[in-house]
C-alpha cells in the first residue's frame, strides 16, 4: 500500500561533525554517557526528503512489539567495514531472514550500492542520524540537522526519507528527540529491549547467549553490521529464534506506525 509523500521542513544548519571512529565503535557509546513496509525503490535525488506517512506531532518511542506474537526484530546499527555487512546480508539471504538496518547517514552516502543492495535483499533501510553524534548533547537546531540530512540521503537512494528512525548516542529519546524527529517526517522512534553489546566484541557465543537469555516474543535485538562476532553469530540467532517458534521479521511486521 502507497501513501502520499509529504515533505517536512527542512533546516539548513551546517554540520560541523566526523564520520571517523565513533561509526565503527557503535551506539554504546551512549550508555556510559548516559504493518507492512512501503515499496521500496530508488527516486530521483531530492533536496526535500519524501514520506510515506504524515505526523501530526512528535514521534513516539517503540521499544518492542507485541508480545503475544510470534515475532522478533534483528535490528542493526548500519557503519563500519562493508565487507562484514556483505556477509551478513549473504547469511540473512540464505536463511531467509530479513533485517532492519539503522544506517549512519555519512556510511550509506559512502556506500550507495550497499544501501542499494539492503534494500533490493528485501530488508528494511532506516535513518540513524548524519554522522552518529550524541543526540541528546545538541539542541534543536543540530537534532533537526542529523535527522534531516540522514532523510535526505534515504530520499535519494530508496525515494523516501526510510520511515523509521533510531536516534544515535542515547537509548530514551528526549522530547527534544521525538519533537525533531516528527517534524522530519518519522511517526516512530525504534529503541530496543535486547542489547548483547555486541559493539564490545564480547565474541560471538556472548552475543547469542545474551540475546538468548533476554530474549521475549516482540523483541526488537540491537545489534551492528561493523563487527565480526555479531556476523559470525547470526545463523546461531537465527537458529535459537526459530527453535524458540518465533520469527525474525521486518521492524515494520513487527510494530505499526
Amino acid at each position: 500500500m502507497t501513501k502520499k509523500r509529504i515533505g517536512p521542513t527542512w533546516s539548513r544548519r551546517a554540520v560541523l561533525a566526523s564520520a571517523g571512529a565513533a561509526l565503527l565503535t557503535g551506539c554504546g557509546l551512549a550508555k556510559a554517557r548516559r504493518t507492512s513496509e512501503p515499496p521500496r525503490h530508488r527516486g530521483p535525488t531530492s533536496t526535500v526528503p519524501s514520506t510515506t506517512t504524515a505526523p501530526t506531532g512528535p514521534a513516539r518511542y517503540v521499544a518492542n512489539g507485541s508480545r503475544s506474537g510470534h515475532a522478533v526484530a534483528l535490528t542493526f546499527h548500519g557503519s563500519g567495514d562493508i565487507t562484514l555487512t556483505q556477509e551478513l546480508l549473504q547469511s540473512a539471504h540464505q536463511l531467509s531472514a530479513p533485517i532492519t538496518v539503522f544506517g549512519v547517514g555519512t556510511w550509506m552516502e559512502a556506500n550507495p550500492a550497499l544501501a542499494s543492495q539492503i534494500l533490493a535483499a528485501g530488508h528494511t533501510l532506516g535513518n540513524h542520524t548524519y554522522t552518529h553524534p550524541d543526540l541528546g548533547s545538541l539542541d534543536a537546531s543540530g537534532v533537526a540537522d542529523e535527522i534531516q540530512r540522514c532523510a535526505a540521503v534515504l530520499d535519494h537512494i530508496e525515494g523516501n526519507n526510510g520511515l523509521w528512525f533510531r536516534p544515535s548516542g542515547i537509548v530514551v529519546p528526549t522530547s527534544l528527540i521525538l519533537d525533531q524527529a516528527g517534524l522530519a517526517g518519522y511517526p516512530v522512534s525504534v529503541g530496543y529491549d535486547v542489547d548483547p553489546l555486541d559493539y564490545e566484541d564480547p565474541g560471538s557465543a556472548a552475543i547469542v547467549a545474551r540475546v538468548t537469555q533476554a530474549l521475549h516474543p516482540g523483541s526488537i535485538v540491537s545489534l551492528h553490521t561493523g563487527h565480526a562476532g555479531t556476523v559470525e553469530a547470526f545463523p546461531a540467532l537465527v537458529a535459537m529464534i526459530r527453535a524458540r517458534h518465533l520469527e525474525p521479521v521486518r521492524i515494520g511486521d513487527l510494530i505499526t506506525v
